[in-house]
């Protein structure tokens, strides 16, 4: 069913207006800058080479060397707060402005404003929907929320997992005995584990963000303050199609990490103290003694690529371009992976395909979906475009909602601002 045009009112229009002429402003200002001040902006900009390269020398050298790199780079801070304070603050102004006036441009029809993407269809509620919950994950999220007892009120069935239980296999038993809605209340790796249950069976899946990032219900548009509202999509929900991705049969819901994050995420100690075991180990992984990284894999363009300190593989690609919170995925639905490699802190290489294929001499070491394992090469990444019916709560909009705007909503404000009805 065609939904029926929508046009945009004077308020909308304004501020779409608005919307479109912060950033101009904002790039008026730094030319501003660099015209009538021409001083100030070259040390501003030495101060910034200065930090960024004492900060590389403070995440890969130990001892002195390691201190001396912190000093210069909080001497380097303060020099950039200094000098461009007056320009930090008219763009962080013009970022808010431009945030502001847009989300109110797009309104309560941005889904209807900006194509693409799967539609979602009202669904009824599940007749016999079960939850399962990991207890740990998120430090107890889950109990803090009362999300047994909400999913109870709801008529859910639900599992909480023990100690020593096997997720997949509650999964499948739950599928098994005739649950038609299956839900998961955890972590992106116990997602990733009951998605793909739902997966095999065609069932519909719900996510409930009880873990401690909850970058899978972030990208569906979930809010991850409100634990137990997620799980109206049993009984009040949309449904739609999203794609999963994998690698050598093993399926991810967010990302693979290759190389310097895997080989962090699988040390000991690594839970229970992050920060520490980051510093300890990269100086090893990335300072002048490193040892190369062996993997290799084909590039779109030009000859092979090796000698990467980092390749993630996402299920369709990041947006690094994303004013407000980097690095989110404004789609889930492309049918592509998104590939970023990196040469020590170098970008190597970005791209997207539906089907990726890295090279070692040996086993891989490999951070998937936050969860450390070792993969047999040659590895193997694809796409499963459309894989999932995912279910989220009504309230929570027809599409996938990214935490701010993009580029990709620039053709919308346009439209907007010229008055043109959304279809």
């Amino acid at each position: 069913m065609t939904s029926p045009a929508v046009t945009p009112g004077g308020g909308r229009r304004a501020a779409a207006v608005i919307a479109l002429i912060a950033p101009l402003l904002a790039v008026a200002a730094t030319l501003e800058t660099t015209v009538l001040h021409f001083g100030t902006f070259v040390s501003f900009v030495l101060a910034v080479v200065v930090v960024t390269a004492a900060t590389w020398y403070a995440l890969t050298r130990r001892g002195l060397l390691r201190w001396l790199a912190v000093l210069v780079a909080a001497v380097g801070v303060l020099m950039m707060v200094t000098i461009g304070l007056s320009l930090f603050l008219t763009q962080a102004a013009m970022l808010i402005v431009f945030a502001v006036a847009g989300r109110y441009a797009l309104g309560p029809h941005s889904s209807a404003t900006i194509r693409g993407g799967h539609p979602a269809r009202p669904v009824p509620p599940a007749r016999r929907g079960v939850l399962l919950i990991n207890p740990r994950s998120g430090d107890g999220a889950a109990a803090r929320a009362g999300l047994a007892e909400a999913a109870a009120t709801r008529g859910l069935e639900v599992i909480t997992l023990g100690p020593g239980d096997d997720l997949a296999a509650l999964a499948e038993r739950a599928a098994a005995e005739g649950a038609d809605v299956l839900g998961m209340a955890g972590g992106d790796g116990s997602q990733a584990l009951v998605a793909t249950t739902a997966m095999r069976h065609g069932l519909p899946f719900v996510c409930v963000p009880a873990g401690t990032r909850n970058h899978f219900a972030l990208d569906l548009g979930l809010d991850r303050t409100d634990v137990a509202g997620a799980l109206d999509a049993f009984t009040d929900g949309v449904e739609r199609l999203v794609d999963l991705a994998s690698v050598n049969d093993r399926i991810f819901v967010n990302n693979a990490s290759l190389g310097v994050y895997a080989e962090v995420v699988r040390a000991k100690g690594y839970r229970k103290a992050k920060i520490r075991t980051w510093g300890r180990l990269l100086p090893d992984l990335l300072g002048p003694a490193a040892a190369p990284s062996d993997l290799e894999f084909d590039s779109p363009e030009g000859p092979p690529i090796s000698g990467v300190s980092l390749v993630l593989v996402s299920n369709n690609a990041y947006d690094l371009s994303r004013v407000g919170r980097s690095g989110g995925r404004p789609r889930l639905d492309t049918g592509r992976l998104g590939i970023v490699a990196v040469r020590g802190a170098v970008p190597a290489v970005e791209f997207v395909a539906r089907k990726f294929t890295v090279r070692s001499k040996a086993d891989v070491p490999a951070g998937v979906d936050g969860e450390a394992i070792l993969l047999t090469p040659p590895l193997v990444f694809r796409s499963l475009p459309g894989a999932l019916r995912v279910r989220v709560p009504r309230s929570s909009g027809a599409r996938p909602r990214a935490a701010a705007l993009s580029r990709r909503d620039l053709n919308a404000l346009v439209r907007v601002a010229s008055g043109v009805p959304a279809v």
